[in-house]
């Protein structure tokens, strides 16, 4: 059973020959009730302050289990930030090495090309420098028919004939 601080101040002795001196008694209870009082507030102030702190401490608990759901979800999202650039690195490297490949695919076919070309000119000086030394030869041969004299004529005739015809010749001619 609590004893309330009216019942300390509503108290009462019983009187006896010879008790207790009345006023020092009502005087003690006083005391006694003025600081039972102070206690009894300081107990349901520190309850009250001890309701709002477990209010705070849940209201942080709610907060942090939503701080973790937040990094978890911040942690989700950078993980595949990362998957995402590297795979778009991989097709943008992919990419460029498949451009690669074909500018070099290209450079090579090109010299080959360039290759054969070469080549073909070169054949084609050979047989011009062939041509130009045969109509050269064709051309100190009858010269020489010519200087000396009417000896070979048949023959000359026959050369000069052979030449005419030939398709460079010809050539020349439709040309002229």
């Amino acid at each position: 059973m609590r004893i309330s601080v009216l019942d300390i101040r509503n108290h009462s002795f019983p009187r006896r020959i010879g008790g207790y001196d009345r006023e020092e008694v009502d005087n003690f209870l006083r005391m006694i009730a003025e600081d039972y009082e102070a206690v009894l507030r300081d107990a349901q102030a520190q309850r009250d302050q001890v309701l709002k702190l477990e209010v705070r401490v849940e209201d942080l608990a709610s907060n942090e289990a939503i701080l973790q759901q937040t990094l978890t979800t911040a942690q989700r999202l950078s993980d595949e930030l990362k998957r995402t650039a590297v795979k778009e690195a991989e097709v943008l490297v992919g990419g460029a090495e498949v451009k690669a490949e074909k500018i070099l695919d290209a450079a090579h076919r090109r010299a080959a090309r360039l290759a054969e070309d070469i080549r073909e000119m070169k054949l084609l000086r050979t047989r011009l420098g062939a041509a130009v030394r045969a109509a050269i030869q064709t051309h100190l041969d009858l010269l020489e028919g010519l200087t000396k004299g009417g000896e070979d004529e048949p023959e000359l005739e026959g050369r000069i004939a052979h030449f005419a015809s030939s398709p460079r010749m010809a050539k020349t001619e439709t040309e002229a």
